[in-house]
């Protein structure tokens, strides 16, 4: 069972808690943008074997939105931020590049 901490009120909780939101760190289209790109917005997702950055929502608890890192292989935790939070945290960086030799970042 995956489980996370909410960097907002500090719980730990498991899925049944929680609500996915997706992948994490996108960026959003809207009026003005080409047909392509919303088209891509929309449908085009990374589905990595491995690292993810990914969106929750504290459903059951403060409700609010946040960012976890994990391994979509073993589920492993590398760690949870606040939604605000335009990049991975360098420990959390740290964390991923001590677990998986040759990480290279995001994609």
């Amino acid at each position: 069972m995956l489980i996370l901490t909410c960097p907002y009120c500090g719980i730990q909780c498991d899925e049944t808690e929680l609500a996915p939101g997706g992948e994490a760190h996108l960026k959003r289209e809207g009026p003005g943008s080409s047909d392509a790109a919303f088209e891509a917005y929309l449908f085009e997702r990374a589905n990595p074997m491995g690292v993810h950055f990914e969106r929750w929502r504290h459903a059951n608890g403060c409700g609010k939105w946040f960012l976890a890192v994990r391994s979509t292989t073993t589920l492993e935790v590398y760690g949870t931020y606040k939604a605000q939070t335009p990049e991975p945290p360098a420990e959390i960086v740290a964390a991923i590049r001590a677990r998986v030799p040759g990480w290279g970042g995001r994609a």
